[in-house]
């Protein structure tokens, strides 16, 4: 019975925040466009700030903006009364957050926003509030109850607060054209940064790539093929193009008679190539999609080859 009882309270939790981020989806009007304008004109960056609860969702929607090209960092109102609000200068914006919109400690912050002349958007629950009527952008949470029941113990509140921020941070990143090669930059390291890493970033170039002329016996294309350790070969035609590579494949294939034939007829014509900017993980793709382990690399509008990538590069970075 115990556990049914934690599973009813579980859902209730989810299902109340659930229904107050689809209103405070319904409530977003002119306000956040004017919001979004505000940090798109700054020169500096998003000083984020909040007390408590709203302190820590702060520091997180500020983690967000930072990764996703809006530069931004997380100011404590306590520290910032103590010397922090150094931190803020003209040409930075203020987000500022409060449930009650009257958070004691966040007075000096917004008082040093007026004297300065520093943009500041609010975001709390309270329309008369002393944050959103200083503000100069108002985001006005919905009313809504917290999860916990007794209305003391911040949930909806700060999981709105914390959807409201991830929606800024978004639609800035959409509005910059944010694209997941400029997110890779700001993660390069772990799991994610694999996942963004581009064919170019993990191919081998110059010397190493194992190309050989059209008509090239198939001698020197096997010594080739034995001095570079990729397993296979690419066949240039004169323009200096891919086409055709010559496989391990190929030359079972092609048993009798190998050593008296050229490239040419034992290669197979027109191979699958990728572009040196596509995602690591899109190769791998395409190499389990065709069965192969290795991809020639050329630019974008080109069959000139510039790289070569295989699997197990893929598979050292981190990429599967």
């Amino acid at each position: 019975m115990a556990h049914d009882t934690f599973l009813k309270a579980a859902r209730r939790v989810v299902k109340v925040e659930a229904a107050a981020l689809t209103a405070l989806a319904d409530s977003l009007d002119e306000s956040f466009a004017e919001a979004i304008d505000l940090i798109l004109a700054a020169k500096g960056r998003v000083i984020v700030s909040g007390m408590g609860k709203s302190g820590h969702v702060a520091r997180k929607i500020a983690a967000t903006f930072a990764s996703t090209g809006t530069p931004a960092h997380f100011v404590h109102p306590a520290e910032a009364s103590h010397g922090d609000l150094g931190m803020m200068a003209q040409g930075d914006v203020a987000l500022v957050l409060s449930n009650s919109g009257e958070t004691p400690e966040l007075a000096d912050v917004i008082a040093y926003t007026r004297r300065f002349n520093i943009p500041m958007i609010g975001i709390a629950g309270r329309a008369n509030s002393t944050l959103l009527s200083q503000a100069d952008v108002a985001l006005l949470l919905p009313k809504a109850d917290e999860a916990c029941g007794t209305g003391i113990v911040p949930t909806t509140s700060t999981t709105m607060t914390l959807a409201l921020g991830d929606a800024l941070a978004i639609a800035l990143m959409e509005r910059r054209e944010f694209t997941p090669e400029h997110f890779r930059e700001f993660h390069p390291g772990g799991k994610l940064g694999a996942r963004l890493s581009s064919v170019g970033d993990l191919m081998h170039g110059g010397e190493e790539v194992p190309t050989i002329p059209s008509g090239t016996p198939m001698t020197e294309a096997l010594l080739t093929m034995s001095q570079k350790g990729f397993g296979v070969v690419g066949v240039l035609n004169g323009d200096g193009e891919l086409a055709g590579i010559v496989t391990d494949g190929d030359l079972r294939r092609h048993m009798d008679g190998l050593l008296e034939m050229d490239a040419d007829s034992v290669m197979t014509p027109d191979p699958q190539t990728i572009h040196d900017t596509a995602l690591a993980e899109q190769a791998v793709g395409v190499m389990n999609g065709h069965k192969i382990t290795c991809l020639f690399v050329t630019k974008p509008d080109s069959r000139v080859p510039i790289g070569i990538l295989h699997i197990h590069d893929c598979l050292r970075a981190g990429v599967a």
